[in-house]
């Protein structure tokens, strides 16, 4: 006789886990109706300048410098090698910009600095990635949903998407509250996210719909604690492997990809959540029943019943 795991009472709290999602994604609605995000570059347009020093560069020295003179929304990465600097600001482009930078950052370096160009990158471009971004994010939900009702059932395939606009909401709240830079990393981000908790959601949800077929005399929420239960170690094993490379890339990744792997993380931890707590009730709240994944008899098995 094996032993019984006991099911975790996940469903007992959902009424809190509901209004602790609802609080945050209206504070996310809230923020970002109010303040917005703060775009990129990407977004928003600005001038780019690239050096090249002697040596190794020094990115954080070379922030504060400009920092200091007065330069908006300074953004300093290596480019291409430890020599090899891209400056990126918010400053309006004007011909000798490139110049005032390298005499700034000549000043302030025992090498000699080489200016390399200086660019604008125009918002008309950004305003084009932005709406394709956007249009991409739609069209990822809408393929989710077409899938998930294929392969599961319609209500399956509403939980799915409440759930991944829900992280998709929350994420981008968290950079409108906090005031993160919003660029195309994080919007690439967003996507990932997309996917991953689509992943978790798959998972639950194949399990949710083979105990509803196997487990006859079961109340429907028992069912789900069940299922999510049986599920729990996959999912906090597959977050928790997960994390320690995005935690790896948030400490030693560089600045670079900082806001892409803090998007990703912030993703991972609330797309687990809304997988347990979010898709799950969603199924209850719609009155999820065997009878709704029972496949509806054909005239063939009709006419097989018949003596």
């Amino acid at each position: 006789m094996t032993d019984q795991i006991k099911d975790y009472n996940f469903m007992g709290a959902r009424k809190i886990a509901a209004a602790l999602s609802i609080v945050l994604v209206l504070i996310s609605i809230g923020s970002l109706a109010y303040q917005g995000l703060k775009l990129g570059l990407d977004f928003t347009g600005g001038t780019l300048v690239e050096v090249a020093y002697e040596n190794s560069a020094n990115v954080s020295e070379i922030r504060s410098t400009l920092d200091a003179k007065g330069y908006q929304d300074v953004v300093v990465q290596h480019f291409g090698s430890e020599q090899d600097v891209l400056v990126r600001m918010s400053e309006s482009y004007r011909a000798n910009i490139g110049d005032e930078v390298l005499v700034v950052l000549q000043e302030s370096a025992s090498e000699t600095v080489e200016l390399r160009r200086a660019e604008f990158v125009g918002a008309q471009v950004g305003e084009e990635l932005r709406d394709q971004g956007g249009l991409a994010l739609l069209l990822a939900l809408a393929i989710v949903m077409l899938y998930v009702a294929a392969r599961f059932q319609f209500k399956f395939s509403i939980g799915a998407v409440v759930a991944l606009i829900h992280d998709v909401i929350i994420i981008l709240g968290i950079y409108s509250v906090f005031q993160f830079e919003f660029d195309l990393t994080v919007l690439a981000a967003l996507l990932a996210v997309i996917g991953y908790s689509l992943n978790d959601t798959i998972v639950v949800s194949d399990r949710i719909r083979e105990n509803f077929r196997i487990i006859r005399q079961m109340a429907s929420i028992d069912i789900v604690n069940r299922s999510l239960t049986q599920t729990l170690g996959r999912t906090l094993v597959t977050s928790f492997t997960t994390l320690l490379v995005l935690i790896a890339l948030l400490w030693v990744g560089g600045e670079i990809i900082h806001l892409f792997a803090l998007a990703l993380t912030i993703g991972v931890v609330v797309g687990t959540y809304s997988s347990i707590y979010v898709a799950a009730n969603v199924l209850l709240a719609m009155n999820i029943t065997r009878e709704d994944l029972i496949p509806p008899e054909t005239e063939e098995d009709e006419l097989d019943h018949i003596p």
